[in-house]
């Protein structure tokens, strides 16, 4: 059976907002949440981009939600050694309560260091030896590596949980998908995939599958269409643009070649709950373990009332 649990956007909201939501969304009846890692937001409008860090101290801390990235990319921008220690903390202060949600980035987050921005092939490479590093500080001793991608000298963490967090790798084409079925304790991706599924577990893929939803609940479609194309109006493009744009200026200029209408063709937007419910219900069918969903645009209450109050009722008995 499908469990909802709520996305937490931090290109949109604040740290505090963050914070906020997701404590309403737990009081609405969520037991769990996403929460993006980027280091920009896709376009100024959205106009936020914490430090997932902090914010997930703040999160483990404050409420009993379990956490999940979706995702980091360990690999560029921060060393993965350097993310072994920062999961670690996070899991001790969230006991059994983090997910740690992986992907190989995208170039508008990955590139401020200086780093080239290398084919997937290399891209996945490092995903893979940085997803090793982790998993051997980890255990707990004292690591050097030195490998294609990363130099890790005499290193160890000493702050440990006592349970280790699962690490869901996110794959959106099958080469990405099967290296999650080899790499991962499970899957994650943003479309209701029935073909990466089948994907996934032909690979290998037994563990848990997480998918993320975007709705835009406003008092009219029109408004709600108006305000998802605002924030999210580059999101047709999808695929391998989203990964090779290195700053917000191409994905606004890709908003500008599209409408509302268009938007509102991808994304329930408005009131009807039943259009909303429609749309999950294919991630229900294609065999999900859990379903994220955000609200875009400024009022999450009214957000998480639809969802808690009128949306995932429907979805009760699929």
């Amino acid at each position: 059976m499908t469990t909802f649990g709520y996305f937490l956007s931090a290109e949109e909201l604040s740290p505090r907002k963050i914070v906020d939501t997701a404590r309403t969304a737990e009081t609405a009846g969520f037991d769990r949440v996403w929460l993006s890692d980027h280091f920009h937001p896709w376009t100024r409008e959205q106009g936020e981009s914490a430090f997932v860090w902090s914010v997930l101290g703040a999160l483990a801390t404050s409420t009993d939600l379990h956490l999940t990235t979706a995702v980091t990319c360990p690999t560029f921008r921060i060393h993965p050694a350097v993310i072994a220690q920062a999961t670690a903390t996070t899991a001790a202060l969230a006991p059994g309560r983090f997910t740690f949600g992986v992907g190989s980035g995208e170039a508008l987050n990955e590139h401020v260091l200086g780093d080239a921005w290398p084919p997937v092939s290399v891209r996945h490479d490092r995903l893979r030896e940085a997803i090793a590093i982790i998993r051997e500080l980890w255990a707990g001793g004292v690591v050097t590596h030195e490998g294609e991608h990363y130099t890790v000298h005499d290193a160890r963490i000493f702050s440990l949980p006592e349970q280790l967090p699962e690490i869901l790798v996110s794959g959106f084409g099958p080469e990405a998908t099967k290296l999650a079925a080899e790499i991962g304790d499970g899957w994650i991706t943003v479309q209701p995939d029935k073909d990466g599924m089948s994907t996934y577990r032909e690979a290998g893929g037994s563990g848990r599958t997480q998918a993320g939803a975007k709705i835009c609940w406003a008092e009219t479609e029109q408004e709600a269409a108006e305000t998802a194309h605002r924030l999210w109006g580059f999101q047709g493009a999808g695929g391998q643009t989203s990964q090779d744009l290195p700053l917000w200026l191409g994905f606004e200029g890709i908003r500008e070649l599209t409408h509302p209408d268009d938007i509102a063709k991808a994304v329930p937007c408005g009131p009807d709950p039943e259009k909303a419910a429609e749309a999950l219900r294919e991630y229900v069918e294609a065999g999900f373990d859990e379903v994220y969903v955000a609200q875009m645009g400024p009022d999450q209450e009214g957000g998480i009332r639809f969802l808690t109050e009128q949306v995932l009722p429907l979805l009760e008995s699929t």
